[in-house]
């Protein structure tokens, strides 16, 4: 029994040590049960927003880089109306798009809070990338609010911080 015990105990061991394959930092979200059927109607008020974003940072020196985990909140502050985003760029350090993460027309609901999360492996971003999202309002409406919050930890040491979007538009 004990025999028996031990090699279920390394079985588990030895799957849990695989690799778990490569890093996908798409987000979970299902973006195609978030879009929207229908034409937005002309009277409604359209914005952009940009938000820098950190996959790394450096430390000691520009040659050696911390990696981060990167959530992008993307809120919803109407307690009453829908907020349209049409489109979520990612873009690099160097200003190249690494991936569309949406161009169709999506809604966040009242007082809603969708996420992209980019693992902490996905280094494509690099010190200096950045989102750019489109959207759009009714007019008196609150602007969606964008923020990014990355994360590391290592050991005992933690590092946090955030950053915030502004309008472009």
């Amino acid at each position: 029994m004990n025999r028996v015990l031990n090699i279920l105990l390394l079985t588990l061991l030895i799957h849990s040590c695989q690799n778990k394959g490569e890093v996908n930092s798409s987000d979970p979200v299902n973006w195609d049960k978030r879009t929207i059927k229908y034409v937005l109607s002309d009277s409604l008020t359209h914005g952009s927003t940009y938000m820098s974003i950190y996959s790394q940072i450096y430390s000691q020196t520009e040659h050696i880089t911390h990696d981060l985990t990167a959530t992008v909140s993307m809120r919803n502050t109407n307690i009453s109306d829908t907020v349209f985003l049409k489109k979520a760029l990612y873009f690099n350090t160097k200003g190249h798009l690494i991936r569309t993460y949406f161009d169709k027309t999506i809604f966040i609901a009242p007082m809603e809070t969708i996420e992209i999360v980019i693992d902490e492996r996905d280094q494509e971003g690099g010190t200096g990338a950045n989102f750019l999202f489109d959207w759009t309002i009714k007019p008196n409406s609150n602007e969606p609010y964008f923020e990014g919050i990355m994360i590391s930890t290592s050991g005992q040491q933690g590092l946090s911080f955030t950053t915030k979007g502004i309008r472009l538009k």
